[in-house]
């Protein structure tokens, strides 16, 4: 509902601005220092709320044109979402620093600016738009919050225009849950692909694992098809060729020449890991 503000008992006086009255006054107290910030060693704007006091008197709302329409109770305008207050005085006091302050401060840090005092009112005759939940309690009609926890606004604006306003907030959070939702998916489908790879390298290590355990199996069950002879005498990397080896000085037979030359640099002995200085050839007669 829209309509204009009209107080019910007394009036707010303003303490600053002469004939301002209103039903909602806001004081406020401001301290405005600058801090200083040891990661980007930069003077930093920091505004504190030192003190602030609001008061309230019962008010009601009433239709622009006299005699039409009935008057309306707004009950807590303090739980407003939105509640337009005009600043009606705002003043700086900036503090006064002597030359001993000014080296306490930038030793300590902090340089204060100053207090802002600012007085914001809702004025009486003040076009208000309040949404909320109306009641009737006896003969008065009450606008107060909704029971539902549903947002309760006192704005300054019209209703299309507060309307227009809150579907503006909600296309902003649509398109920032959608994209985190895609920005979700791409992380999780790369960290599927990532455990996807990683399990066909597995299942691919697990495949050549066992392809060697069966042929060195095979191997073994052929070799004892041949005699134990050829089993004693077979090179202990390939288990497929004869010994032909001998390395020096550690003097072990127990590689073929091709596994020999397959060893990596510096070449040391399988058996003791010793280096090897040369090798001399091996002759089964």
């Amino acid at each position: 509902l829209s309509g204009v503000v009209q107080s019910v008992k007394d009036t707010l006086s303003s303490q600053f601005v002469e004939n301002c009255k209103g039903v909602v006054q806001r004081l406020t107290l401001q301290e405005h220092k600058m801090v200083w910030n040891r990661t980007t060693h930069l003077w930093n704007d920091y505004e504190k709320i030192i003190h602030q006091r609001t008061n309230t008197t019962p008010f009601d709302l009433v239709p622009q044109e006299d005699g039409t329409g009935v008057a309306v109770r707004v009950m807590k305008p303090l739980d407003a979402a939105e509640l337009s207050l005009e600043t009606v005085y705002e003043k700086f006091h900036p503090s006064v620093q002597s030359f001993t302050d000014v080296i306490g401060h930038y030793i300590s840090g902090e340089r204060p600016k100053g207090i802002q005092e600012t007085e914001q009112m809702l004025k009486v005759g003040t076009a208000l738009t309040g949404v909320g939940e109306l009641v009737l309690d006896n003969a008065t009609i009450k606008l107060q919050p909704p029971k539902q926890g549903m947002p309760y606004y006192l704005s300054g604006v019209d209703f299309d225009s507060l309307l227009q306003k809150q579907e503006s907030n909600v296309r902003f959070w649509k398109i920032l849950t959608v994209v985190f939702g895609f920005a979700t998916c791409a992380v999780l489908f790369f960290i599927l692909r990532k455990q996807y790879r990683h399990h066909r390298e597995r299942q691919h290590l697990r495949q050549m694992q066992d392809e060697f355990r069966q042929a060195q199996e095979r191997l073994m069950r052929e070799m004892n098809a041949e005699g134990g002879e050829t089993l004693k005498n077979a090179c202990v990397i390939c288990l497929s060729n004869i010994k032909s080896c001998v390395f020096l000085e550690c003097g072990h037979v127990c590689s073929c020449k091709e596994c020999y030359r397959a060893l990596p640099e510096p070449k040391k002995c399988p058996i003791c890991r010793q280096a090897i200085s040369r090798v001399v050839p091996l002759y089964n007669s």
